[in-house]
Formats: structure tokens, C-alpha cells, sequence
């Protein structure tokens, strides 16, 4: 979809209309994709030594000796399927969007993992086996491991979005509670939720991917990292900040090294000693490897699909390798654990395989002299819907903007950005936004998470299921939301206000996305952070200084208006600036101007904006709209 540039400014103020009276530039008639991205980048990117190092050093572990170096894309992999028959891998959206950016509690310890799988085949008349109902949970997680409410609500409910579901079933949960007249009620409409019980202990165990390790602590690896508040404009500054979430070596090691303690939690008590470990004679049920699909997945011999983990390993020529057995129905703890060892190999869909072999894109400018490109990797071409990714890194000083099919249903990564305005106006799975600065981000909807990471100086706005943020400082938030926010470690100044925007696309996209514009809980965050629950970590935005945010592109679409609206604060505000502007055009229009006066007030007003703009950084935001001479641009892919 092609987007042009209408004649209006990012954000109102009052002086803007006098200074677009002359009309700003014009981008119409553009090629698709003329003023944007098709492809995905990210950190590492054109780095492939750093990829190796983390390679050679997950090397190091025991499981991952065999394949740490092996970073497969699609013909690699099918040569590889030919010889092992079988190859599995770790699905990332787990981790990316199910494992929360912060330690977990002490109570989600493998220890007491182990006592609620027990507990919970005990209840199964109680709404605790096989489905684990809120009403249940909450009581486990309030009454046994000593949890806040909130914080129980907090993690059931970030399970319970990864579940497969129609946006339809979505927009009628989001009806339901905006019909709820109190907590009474809002907690009637949850005691009728219930999640897996198998994979819910598996998601809970995973949480222990962001665990503060004394060890890594001591070699340098801190937690929450240092931040390096340097205002170098240099992208290739490294960090010691270390996103495990996106990393898929993380991920695979994470599985590997716990994966006989995951294979524990789903054994049925009979099968566990008294110290509840497994015994060689242990067996594991088919409804437990089903339950570990949630975790792993694969595929066969050359075949161009995807299968779920259970599929595989009853899959008859497998069941010597995997440990099935026709005449118990269950599968052998140890061949199965050891069938799962040997066939784990990296995610052809994951991080690494996009950064190396995704579809890239990446194009120069020319600013000031210097010449900065931004990079982009994305497997769009090769990956199934649900797997798609789209890492984009190194934006400096640029306008970007895109609205295709390459980014719907996107897991997308947007790292070290600066001085840059970025616009993706597609439904989005998620987005991470990490290491940029000084830079505006305008998102479609956002089905699961947004969250943001070591990030100065930002501005986002977006419509999405869950915004998080840990690391941050002076960064404003325009969302609008159905949970409530997420204040992680280590913020500072966070500015939080309404959604203010709109683009002609924005009410369909919520509606692929199952996002509806009630409940909105933009102004109710939830501080989650061990450290400190100060509540002056965040402020509210003062009506005083709201302007709606205008995206500056046509498209089309029936959206013409706010979503839902604004809240009436803002709106009165608006309201009283109009009037303002209306009273002053009124005063000049009075004072009946003769025309070499009206020529010299006119120069008055524009040399005033153009201050304001420059003062404000607002001149580079328009500036960035201008497309570049044809000798300053190119593009490489």
C-alpha cells in the first residue's frame, strides 16, 4: 500500500496553521514501498562475527555442543531433514511475548512448580485439572505462594492471550468487561476463564528465562544492567544489556538445560519419587506431550510443514526413537527426554535464521555530510504466518513508513534507532522497541505486547493488548490499552497520556487484531518491579499539554476520527485552545491590516514558527518528510 503525505503537520499548535499556509511538501503518486520498508533488522545484523561468538560460546554448554553453530535456513535445513529424519526447535513466541522482562517470583521455583502439578491433579474436580480456572489459580497463587492479586491476575492473563483465538471471541471478552459496573463483577466475568493446566505450570517454568543469577551477576552481567546514558549518536555502541527474550540461543539453551525438570512437571504424581523426581521407569503421558508443544515443535523428512511436537512423536516409524508404547499409550521418560536431546536443533524461524539469512533491505542517506544506513532482515518470504519476524536496526535521522502485508501478524524487533520517525501502520503480533533515542514510533494495533527496553527520549503511540517498559527515561506513552501498563526496573520519567491519533485503516486493524476501544486502562499502570514501587516514577499528561498527533500519510480506509474518543480533560483542553486560535483570528481579521502590513505580519508569524520548530526539533521532523536527491538515496536489498 502506497502511503502519501497530506498537507498537515505531525502535531497541532497554534501557531501551525499560519506557518502551512504555503503549503508543506507533498509526496503523492509514490511506488509502493517508495517511502519505506519491505523487509525486517536488527542487532547483529552484518555482524556475524558476534554471531559466532555467542555460538562458540553456547558451544561450551554440553547440549548445545551439536548444533550451537548450525543456524539453518530453508535448503540447509530440508538437506539436513534428509539425513535425521526429524528436527525440533523451540518456538520463540513463548519467550518473546510469554516470558515477562523481570525476575520472576521466588515462588515459581521449580520446588514449588512440582507441589502445584501435584495439587492441581488432586483438584480435578475443583477447576484445576485439566483446565486451570482463574478462581483456582487465584487461590494458589494468593493463598499457597503468597502472591498479590494483581500480580496472580497479571501472569494468568499473559498466558491466556497467547492462546489461539478468534479477534471475534477477543472483542466479545473486551464487550464483557466494559459492561461490568464494578470489581464484583469484573471478577464474576474472570472466574469463568480457564487456561491449560500443563502448559500454564510450562509458562510459569519459563519465567525463570529472566532470573537474577548470582553468578552471572559477579561476571558482569548485572541486573537491572547499568544504563549508559551517553548522548554519543554512535549506533554501534555496544551494551552489556542483554535481551534473552528475542535471543534464540537463549531459548534453546533455556530448554536444554532444564528439559528433564520440564518433563517432571508434567509427570502424574504416581510417576515421581517422594523428593518428586522421575525414575527410570517413569512414563509420561500423551496429554503431557501434547503439553509440551507448547514449547517445541518440528518437522519431517522434507516435508514443507510444521507439525506439533505430540504429532511427531507418535508418529509410527518413531516410536522406538521417541519411546511410545502401543499397549500403556505412554511414552518412556528417558527415551522420550533422550529422542528430544537428539533431535533439538536451532529455530529455523527464529532471530538468528532472519539475521542471516532473512530477506534484508537496506538503504542509504545522505545527512549532513555523513552517510548512515539502516538495516532491515525479514523472513516473511519463507516463514508461516504465525511465524513471521521483522527486525529493523540503525534508523538515524530518517522518516520511515510502511503499511503491507509484510508486516502483518509480525513479531517485530526495532533496535538502536535515533532522531528518527518511524511508522508502521499494519497489525502487529508484537513489538520490542530497545536502544533507540530521541525518535517517535506510530504503531498499528499490536495483538499481544509492546514493550519497551533501555530506550531515552521516545515516543510511541499505539493501540495494543499490553504495553511494558523497563529501562526507560523520559519517554511518553499514547496508548490505548485493555490491561494495565507495565512500570518494570530501572524507569525514569514516564510519561504516560491517551491514544491521540488515527490513520483510515486504524478501526479494521483493531478488529483483525481483536482490540476494541474499551476497556482502556492508559492512566492505571501497574508498577512491577522488587526496587521500588514508587508511584512518582510516572506522571499523567496535564490536558495542558496534549495536542492530538496527526499522521501525516493518506491511505485508504473509513477510520476518520479518534477511537473511542478522548477523554474529556483532553478534549476540554482542545476545545479551549481552538477557541483561543478562533479568538485571535478574529482580533486580526478586526484590525483590518492594510496589505503591506498583512505582508509584514505574515513575515512576523513565519520567522516565529520556524524558530519554534527549530527550538523544538519539529524542523527536522519535516525536513525528514522531504524525500532526498535521487543521488542520496539508494536502496540495496
Amino acid at each position: 500500500m502506497t502511503l502519501c503525505l497530506s498537507p498537515v503537520f505531525f502535531s497541532r499548535r497554534d501557531k501551525l496553521a499560519a506557518a502551512l499556509a504555503s503549503g508543506p511538501p507533498v509526496l503523492c503518486g509514490a511506488r509502493p514501498g517508495a517511502c519505506a520498508m519491505d523487509a525486517a533488522v536488527g542487532e547483529g545484523l552484518g555482524r556475524v562475527s558476534g554471531a559466532r561468538r555467542r555460538a562458540e560460546g553456547a558451544a561450551e554448554r554440553p547440549c548445545l555442543r551439536r548444533y550451537a553453530k548450525k543456524l539453518f535456513h530453508t535448503d540447509v535445513l530440508r538437506d539436513n531433514m534428509d539425513q535425521s529424519g526429524v528436527l525440533l526447535w523451540v518456538k520463540a513466541e513463548p519467550f518473546i511475548v510469554g516470558a515477562l522482562q523481570v525476575p520472576p517470583p521466588s515462588k515459581f521455583s521449580l520446588h514449588y512448580l512440582r507441589k502445584i502439578s501435584t495439587y492441581v491433579r488432586t483438584r480435578a474436580t475443583e477447576g484445576a485439572y485439566p483446565r486451570l480456572y482463574w478462581s483456582t489459580w487465584r487461590h494458589i497463587a494468593c493463598g499457597k505462594l503468597q502472591l498479590a492479586k494483581d500480580l496472580a491476575w497479571l501472569y494468568f492473563e499473559i498466558f491466556d492471550s497467547l492462546a489461539v483465538k478468534t479477534p471475534e471471541k477477543r472483542l466479545e471478552w473486551s464487550e464483557i468487561l466494559s459492561n461490568c459496573l464494578s470489581e464484583d463483577e469484573v471478577e464474576k466475568q474472570r472466574n469463568q476463564l480457564s487456561v491449560d493446566t500443563l502448559q500454564f505450570l510450562l509458562f510459569l517454568y519459563i519465567q525463570q528465562l529472566n532470573k537474577v543469577s548470582l553468578r552471572t551477576s559477579l561476571i558482569g552481567e548485572e541486573w537491572p544492567s547499568p544504563r549508559n546514558r551517553s548522548q554519543s549518536p554512535d549506533l554501534a555502541e555496544k551494551s552489556s544489556c542483554h535481551n534473552k527474550n528475542w535471543n534464540d540461543y537463549s531459548h534453546q539453551a533455556f530448554v536444554c538445560d532444564h528439559l528433564s525438570h520440564l518433563l517432571e512437571l508434567l509427570l502424574d504424581p504416581e510417576q515421581l519419587t517422594a523428593s518428586f523426581h522421575s525414575t527410570h521407569s517413569s512414563l509420561v503421558s500423551r496429554e503431557a506431550v501434547v503439553a509440551l508443544g507448547f514449547l517445541i515443535e518440528g518437522t519431517v523428512s522434507t516435508a514443507k510443514k510444521i507439525y506439533p511436537l505430540h504429532e511427531l512423536a507418535l508418529w509410527p516409524p518413531l516410536h522406538a526413537e521417541s519411546g511410545f508404547s502401543r499397549i500403556s499409550k505412554t511414552f518412556s521418560f528417558h527415551k522420550l527426554e533422550a529422542w528430544l536431546r537428539t533431535c533439538l536443533t536451532g529455530n529455523p524461524f527464529g532471530t538468528s535464521a532472519c539475521l542471516r539469512s532473512g530477506k534484508k533491505l537496506a538503504w542509504a542517506h545522505q545527512v549532513e555530510g555523513t552517510t548512515k544506513r539502516a538495516k532491515i532482515a525479514c523472513n516473511t518470504h519463507v516463514a508461516p504466518r504465525m511465524h513471521r519476524m521483522v527486525v529493523m536496526s540503525q534508523v538515524y535521522k530518517q522518516t520511515l513508513a510502511k503499511s503491507s502485508d509484510t508486516l502483518v501478524g509480525a513479531h517485530v524487533k526495532i533496535h538502536r534507532c535515533n532522531e528518527s520517525f518511524i511508522y508502521l501502520l499494519s497489525p502487529l503480533r508484537s513489538v520490542t522497541i530497545e536502544k533507540c533515542r530521541n525518535s517517535t514510533f506510530v504503531l498499528g494495533p499490536v495483538q499481544t505486547a509492546l514493550h519497551l527496553h533501555s530506550c531515552d527520549n521516545v515516543k510511541v503511540i499505539a493501540v495494543c493488548h499490553r504495553l511494558s517498559i523497563s529501562s526507560t527515561a523520559g519517554c511518553i506513552f499514547h496508548t490505548l490499552t485493555p490491561t494495565r501498563p507495565l512500570i518494570l526496573s530501572g524507569n525514569q520519567t514516564v510519561t504516560l497520556a491517551p491514544f491521540h491519533t488515527h490513520y483510515p485503516m486504524l478501526e479494521d486493524h483493531m478488529a483483525r487484531t481483536g482490540l476494541a476501544t474499551v476497556p482502556n486502562y492508559w492512566d492505571n499502570p501497574m508498577i512491577v518491579c522488587r526496587e521500588n514501587r514508587d508511584t512518582s516514577v510516572f506522571r499523567l499528561l496535564p490536558p495542558c499539554e496534549f495536542y492530538v498527533f496527526i499522521i501525516p500519510f493518506e491511505m485508504e480506509g473509513d477510520t476518520t476520527e479518534i477511537p473511542g474518543g478522548l477523554p474529556s480533560a483532553y478534549q476540554k483542553a482542545l476545545r479551549q485552545r481552538e477557541q483561543k486560535i478562533q479568538v485571535w483570528q478574529k482580533t486580526v481579521k478586526e484590525a483590518r491590516l492594510t496589505k503591506d502590513q498583512r505582508k509584514q505580519f505574515q513575515v512576523l508569524v513565519e520567522n516565529e514558527f520556524y524558530e519554534w520548530l527549530i527550538s523544538t526539533g519539529h524542523r527536522h521532523q519535516l525536513d525528514s518528510l522531504v524525500p532526498p536527491a535521487a543521488g542520496s538515496k539508494q536502496a540495496a536489498g
